[in-house]
């Protein structure tokens, strides 16, 4: 038996896949808020290192409230250009002195930013298509002594909060996650008049599933109106194909359902850097998608916004991402189940290993009783929060998506 406060439950409603009306969102890649969340993480992720190589350990930072104020620009077919830069902020707290040792947080965080931006869009200019300005103060001093003494092996948590995961996906859900990731992908690859600001809405009603696209085209690679309209068809044609591999479903795709009769730039969606960031969409962290890369109004969700939080101890990240994670390995490993919820909550002060409750509400499949597979929902919850240091471990590598 464990000593960890582990319960198991019925959930309160029908499994999703179940449910007459679903709806499930994807912000993609180049969205203002996806553009943000990715900055955030990735400045994360460089200090967490740089803490560690100078330090031997990931002092006390978050970077979690960054923000982009959209530009402007005049797409054209053929080419157009920007007229005023996009400007991000990255606004946080860092630890910039320990010991004898001054660490250089907010040059760190300018050359991450950079790099993520190089790394995914090409067609942004660093310095010129978009300014970035960094603004970290100092950690508040409750809060690093609440992050753990050395020698801890399962830090406290920093905050009294909650994170949520659920499995398995339904296939609406499958279909909108797979399809912008492979529109940002394989099919970007063949199609470089398809921007990274992809977004992607789906809606299931019954087994009638619409996917709806919208799909920044970049102007350089357009020439015209007959050249832009075979581009959404070749994006429409991929998405369908996309959306068969998860679905026996009747399935319809819309792409740039906005796009006006005429033949002249302002009535497509036309970008010069592929991201509306530069024509008026502003952005912030954790506007978008959750931490399984979503936004599902069929399911709980918390509003945490996990890109950028520090990982050794805040629980709106970590948590997150272990629900997900808990949930995967439930649904994997025991069989019977149709859709499971996991909520785990912490306290402040208290070892991460040990939430304040960890619940686990599921919806058997049809005879299958709860009490037949408690004690192995049980087990490996327990299991999965005896390593929920590995969650840190995870994201300072890269290996987790937080978006």
């Amino acid at each position: 038996m464990t000593d960890r406060n582990i319960e198991v439950e019925p959930i309160d409603r029908p499994a999703v896949e179940d449910q007459e009306i679903e709806i499930v969102e994807r912000k993609g890649l180049g969205h203002p808020d996806s553009i943000c969340d990715g900055i955030a993480e990735s400045v994360s992720q460089a200090l967490a290192n740089a803490y560690l190589d100078r330090v031997g350990k990931v002092l006390h930072y978050n970077t979690d409230e960054t923000q982009l104020v959209a530009g402007r620009s005049n797409p054209q077919f053929g080419g157009g250009e920007m007229i005023e830069p996009i400007y991000l902020l990255i606004v946080g707290r860092a630890t910039t002195q320990y010991g004898d040792q001054t660490i250089p947080t907010e040059t760190i965080a300018l050359e991450a930013a950079r790099d993520y931006l190089d790394e995914n869009f090409p067609e942004l200019e660093f310095g010129t298509d978009i300014v970035v300005d960094v603004k970290m103060g100092e950690g508040s001093g409750d809060l690093k002594e609440v992050f753990g003494e050395d020698g801890v092996t399962v830090p406290m948590a920093n905050d009294t909060s909650f994170g949520v995961g659920h499995a398995p996906l339904t296939e609406t859900e499958r279909i909108v996650l797979n399809a912008e990731r492979r529109l940002n992908g394989e099919f970007a690859e063949e199609h470089p008049a398809l921007g990274q600001d992809v977004k992607i809405m789906g809606k299931r009603e019954g087994d009638a599933i619409d996917i709806t696209v919208a799909a920044a085209m970049i102007d350089r690679y357009v020439e015209d109106r007959a050249d832009y309209d075979d581009e959404v068809e070749s994006v429409r044609e991929f998405v369908r194909d996309v959306a068969h591999e998860y679905t026996d479903r009747d399935v319809s795709v819309y792409v740039n359902t906005a796009d006006g009769d005429g033949t002249d730039e302002e009535s497509v969606y036309l970008t010069t850097t592929g991201t509306s960031a530069e024509m008026g969409d502003d952005g912030s962290v954790g506007r978008g998608n959750r931490s399984n890369g979503l936004i599902t109004p069929n399911r709980s969700m918390s509003m945490e916004a996990t890109s950028g939080k520090n990982p050794v101890n805040h629980i709106g990240k970590i948590y997150n991402l272990l629900g997900t994670q808990i949930a995967e390995s439930v649904v994997a490993e025991v069989d019977g189940i149709r859709d499971l919820r996991i909520r785990l909550l912490s306290q402040i002060g208290r070892p991460i290993d040990q939430p304040h409750v960890a619940d686990a509400e599921i919806v058997t499949e049809e005879g299958v009783a709860l009490s037949d597979i408690e004690s192995d929902v049980v087990d490996i919850v327990d299991r999965e929060l005896a390593d929920v240091t590995s969650i840190t471990e995870r994201v300072i590598d890269g290996e987790l998506t937080t978006f």
